[in-house]
């Protein structure tokens, strides 16, 4: 079975600090239960977290969904949110951890990008360097969202074109959040099983499309 990667880059600075990351938290375990449920991402869904704040750091490698185990998230009570620096080390994994396709095997299908902040890239100047690298890696679909009200979209906009919006931080929103990232990755992965086209399903209430 070829694996399915979905990578989630969570935003962990000061202004997640306390009730937003430990709903952020709740919304991951939501989350991982109902991919469980799925037979097809129960097969080929492997999941890496990378979590950025002053610090980027991969706090998940790419891991099988049977064998994951979430780790601990911990967020600073203050400081910078190194968004492009998150990006940069997002390009090393990619390299590093998915198996691309060779005239003589299949690889991996190509990675889901998730990423979730609640403020603007501190590293503004990196981060819009690594935008093309990202595009050179071939996602199948880059999800943004922009969490809360001091979220900037129109900094994801320049990433990608998929980018929503939750107007609270509490665990009710997160987890119709991560709810939907669940449905989408099942879905993505039998869509991208049959035709190699992927599809999200529409948006909860909760979440806000960005035109």
């Amino acid at each position: 079975m070829r694996r399915l990667p979905v990578y989630l880059l969570i935003d962990t600075s000061g202004s997640m600090h306390g009730e937003p990351i430990e709903s952020v938290k709740v919304g991951l375990e939501a989350m991982l239960s109902s991919l469980r449920q799925d037979p097809f991402a129960l097969e080929s869904v492997c999941i890496s977290i990378i979590s950025f704040d002053k610090d980027v750091k991969q706090i998940l490698p790419l891991t099988p969904l049977d064998e994951l185990q979430l780790p601990e998230i911990t967020t600073p009570e203050s400081g910078p949110t190194h968004t492009g620096q998150a990006l940069k080390l997002l390009c090393e994994k990619i390299d590093k951890e998915v198996t691309l396709s060779t005239p003589d095997r299949k690889g991996d299908w190509m990675p889901l990008l998730f990423i979730m902040t609640d403020g603007k890239p501190s590293d503004l100047q990196l981060y819009r360097e690594m935008i093309p690298e990202i595009k050179k890696r071939h996602f199948a679909s880059i999800i943004a969202c922009a969490a809360g009200p001091k979220a900037d979209p129109d900094r994801l906009k320049e990433l990608t074109n998929e980018v929503y919006s939750l107007d609270t931080v509490d665990s009710t929103a997160f987890k119709k959040f991560f709810k939907w990232v669940s449905d989408s990755i099942g879905v993505g992965n039998r869509s991208i099983g049959a035709t190699d086209d992927f599809e999200l399903p529409p948006p909860p209430a909760e979440v806000n499309v960005i035109i």
